[in-house]
């Protein structure tokens, strides 16, 4: 996704002039910028009182709905595992990709009515946002807990001879079963130490049978190998195996325990499969409800900031802005000499600043002043009259 800017700037007399000026000088044409009318419906004004304690609570909710639309977007890549390359094209907002609904934004007048006050509507932002950041807590947990079990399982299945599940290696024929006197270990030997251990395992111990070793299975670095013995002197058995490097692994055979365990397995991975399709779709949905909240909060931001800076009556001009690639520079540079002329104030140089009062920014210096600043970025380095939509994931 580009990065884009927000900015305002008042009606110089009507805001479409204010567009067409600043359009012209801008525009791609000169190599700077791609720019775009953003729609703000004629919203409540309210009280000064409200504006400025509305602009302070706006930025707080402006982050908030940053956070959650990236957590949404970043889980939605961790649930599409070695599938997250088709991330992108899963990112929409009201069916459209993510610049598309940004460059022909329309207020959304069923889910925020404009004759409401700016309070309540930042209320029912507030709240939807929430209660998708909570959602996404109680699903992310559920779906996270099933996929590391099966993980857990699954690893067991799989890795070294000397960690890994044995059961699904062995067969009944390898196993002496039901004996009153007799039992089958499983050992296991690196692969260097083959010939040591066909040459050693009879001699390890008194009462081991004859000839009852066999290999049943081999990794990269070990081989698991069977012995037949009397019980009583497994312990000793298994010390002199320790002694010699040889693993014995535990294990008692029994078909119940191993059948359930494969079906544990396979119940987890079908239960995974059936939460994924569900869990897919209520991100998408989500993250496109998430994404324009949080894109109907800056509009708001806009309005608000625009009449504490422009005052009444409302007459300004709020323009998308995309910068063309290396034209960061410039385009600041031809905004603050196309708005220089709102500055009535005269300045020291920018080290020697003063902090600024103006409604409802709260101090900044000249450093970070503009003379068509809306709002203050909430992300540290950013110029405060870029509202920036940075890439939402990794």
């Amino acid at each position: 996704m580009n990065e884009f800017w927000l900015i305002s700037a008042p009606g110089d007399p009507t805001c479409q002039q204010t567009w067409e000026r600043m359009n012209q000088l801008t525009h791609k044409q000169h190599g700077v910028a791609d720019n775009f009318k953003f729609h703000i419906p004629d919203l409540k004004v309210g009280t000064l009182d409200v504006l400025v304690g509305l602009s302070d609570e706006l930025g707080k909710l402006d982050i908030f709905c940053e956070q959650v639309t990236k957590k949404i977007a970043t889980y939605f890549g961790e649930v599409l595992e070695d599938q997250k390359e088709y991330l992108e094209e899963r990112l929409l907002a009201n069916g459209l990709d993510l610049g598309t609904y940004l460059t022909r934004f329309q207020w959304d007048m069923a889910k925020y009515p404009i004759k409401q006050p700016l309070k309540n509507i930042a209320d029912i932002i507030a709240k939807l946002v929430n209660q998708i950041d909570t959602d996404l807590k109680a699903k992310s947990s559920a779906y996270n807990s099933l996929k590391g079990n099966l993980m857990s399982l699954e690893r067991k299945a799989t890795g070294s001879l000397l960690t890994r599940n044995i059961g699904d290696l062995v067969k009944k024929t390898d196993f002496v079963l039901d004996s009153e006197y007799l039992t089958t270990l499983l050992v296991v030997v690196p692969k260097a130490n083959y010939n040591i251990w066909n040459t050693k395992y009879e001699k390890l111990s008194d009462m081991v049978v004859p000839r009852s070793t066999n290999l049943i299975f081999e990794d990269n670095e070990h081989g698991l190998y069977t012995v037949t013995l009397f019980k009583k002197v497994v312990d000793e058995y298994k010390a002199h195996c320790r002694e010699n490097r040889f693993i014995v692994r535990d294990f008692l055979y029994n078909e119940e325990e191993l059948a359930a365990g494969k079906n544990e397995l396979n119940k987890l991975a079908t239960d995974k499969r059936k939460q994924l399709g569900p869990l897919v779709r209520w991100l998408r949905v989500n993250f496109s409800e998430a994404f324009t909240a949080w894109v109907h909060v800056k509009a708001l931001r806009v309005f608000v900031e625009s009449v504490l800076r422009y005052g009444l009556p409302v007459n300004f001009q709020a323009i998308l802005v995309r910068p063309l690639k290396k034209s960061n520079k410039k385009l600041r540079d031809l905004l603050n000499q196309l708005y220089q002329h709102l500055d009535n104030s005269a300045y020291p140089t920018a080290g020697d600043a003063p902090a600024l009062d103006i409604p409802g920014l709260g101090g900044i210096n000249q450093a970070d002043y503009y003379p068509y600043l809306v709002q203050r970025a909430s992300q540290k380095h950013q110029h405060p009259y870029q509202l920036q939509f940075y890439p939402l994931y990794k």
